[in-house]
């Protein structure tokens, strides 16, 4: 295994070349995504060409903020991802930055997911567009949260045929994500909203008023009213939702999406056992792992996990670090990098050593 030393100078090497083509002289010749005949894997359109969906997701709770306020770094970061090696970055625009009101959207955002699109483009990155976005506590709409279910449902159907209507037109566009960690329902007291972390909650409920329906009675009628809303102005890109990591959960949306994508965080010691939860979501679709990372393990596990994944997997998805690499490696060198500093440049460390693994041919 080649030292970090070695490993940042193979980064910075790569990283060079790519900015050095910054600008119009960089666009790629990115092809759109399909389903591979087999069902099983996907592939660039036209060529037929096998695609791997390998990377990262990106600036989770402030994405149209920091391209706003920091149109370079966004830049930089897909160069930098791109230099590690990533096909793919899953990515989550803010709702409330999305739409200003029912049934408005804010033409500035809508131009702010246009330039990422062009930013992916150029890059050679697809984009997983995840939905629905509402982490930040503090940035949350009233007249949003305050809604009933089928005015709420109307609402996320809107901001869908919105996404779908802008972005219809780009090879660029991996798949759209309906929306992060659902749950079915939940009692009117306990909120919208749930999986707090700090200021931030990652996963919503569908339904506060599930009346007699079931859980699958709840995903796939707002699963189909989603899909169908995007069709409207997409009929191509790819459809998929982010998943807890409870199968049983989920079966009923599966059926209206093109691939399925848990989420999946081994722990220290038990990377048999999420291999075996990983096979419960084998529905006979494609699987992408939409969110792992050396959260409950070492980098020892996690590569582990990844590489025993590929019989199954065909996709995958961690976290790209706030500092760059690069400053994440000097960090470590001058002695000064936190334990979380550490832990995100074993990733960095890691993505980059069995990319090539990875993103090669599948095999149990």
């Amino acid at each position: 295994m080649a030292s970090r030393a070695t490993l940042l100078v193979v980064f910075s090497s790569r990283l060079l070349v790519l900015l050095l083509l910054t600008g119009e002289s960089w666009a790629a010749d990115i092809e759109s995504v399909r389903i591979a005949p087999d069902k099983k894997e996907f592939v660039l359109f036209p060529s037929g060409s096998r695609y791997t969906p390998w990377g990262h997701n990106y600036a989770s709770v402030d994405l149209l903020k920091r391209l706003a306020q920091n149109d370079a770094r966004v830049e930089r970061e897909f160069a930098e991802m791109k230099a590690a090696g990533a096909t793919v970055a899953r990515i989550h625009p803010e709702m409330p930055r999305i739409l200003t009101a029912p049934g408005k959207a804010d033409p500035q955002a809508l131009d702010q997911l246009k330039r990422l699109l062009q930013l992916a483009e150029n890059s050679g990155i697809h984009l997983q567009i995840t939905g629905l976005a509402c982490y930040k506590i503090e940035d949350r709409q009233a007249w949003y949260d305050g809604m009933d279910e089928q005015d709420r449902w109307k609402t996320q159907a809107f901001f869908w045929e919105t996404i779908a209507q802008t972005c219809a037109e780009s090879p660029a566009v991996f798949a759209y994500d309906l929306v992060n960690e659902p749950v079915a329902f939940g009692k009117r007291a306990e909120g919208w909203y749930t999986g707090r972390m700090g200021g931030v909650e990652f996963c919503q409920r569908l339904s506060l008023d599930p009346g007699n329906r079931t859980g699958d009675d709840v995903f796939r009628e707002w699963t189909k009213r989603m899909v169908a809303a995007i069709r409207k102005h997409d009929q191509t890109h790819l459809i998929t939702m982010g998943m807890l990591p409870f199968p049983g959960v989920y079966t009923a949306a599966a059926e209206e999406l093109d691939f399925v994508s848990p989420h999946l965080y081994p722990k220290s010691e038990k990377v048999d056992d999420e291999i075996k939860l990983l096979q419960k979501f084998d529905w006979g679709k494609p699987i992408v792992i939409g969110e792992t990372f050396p959260l409950s393990c070492g980098a020892d596990d996690e590569r582990a996990f990844l590489l025993k994944s590929r019989g199954y997997a065909h996709g995958w998805i961690g976290h790209w670090p706030d500092k760059s690499p690069a400053e994440l490696a000097e960090l470590k060198r001058a002695g000064r990098a936190t334990i979380q500093d550490a832990i995100w440049l074993s990733w960095v460390d890691l993505f980059q050593e069995i990319g090539p693994q990875m993103i090669g041919e599948t095999s149990k």
